[in-house]
């Protein structure tokens, strides 16, 4: 993926997570990243030190295990998150 195509996968990702109430969190740290509730607010935490694709594929295991099956979103948002959450939750 080229960096262009996987900054604006990013900036399509940060546009969802506002449009359901879900706060992304860049930090570091000696983490992977996930998300995660805190007694009623939502979370994706990232780790700002891991390269952007890997990133992107936390995103996507993240949001494959919310239902956004209501959500419209655009084709290669979805095919990314079906795609890349699948194989992180195989893997699980």
């Amino acid at each position: 993926m080229k960096k262009k195509e996987a900054k604006q996968l990013y900036s399509h990702f940060e546009e969802l997570a506002e449009k359901i109430g879900i706060t992304i969190i860049d930090g570091k740290g000696d983490f992977s990243g996930g998300y995660c509730t805190v007694i009623d607010d939502q979370f994706i935490v990232l780790n700002k030190l891991k390269p952007l694709t890997q990133r992107l594929r936390v995103l996507a295991e993240s949001f494959s295990r919310l239902d956004v099956q209501k959500q419209y979103l655009i084709p290669v948002l979805r095919e990314f998150i079906e795609e890349n959450g699948q194989f992180e939750q195989q893997i699980n």
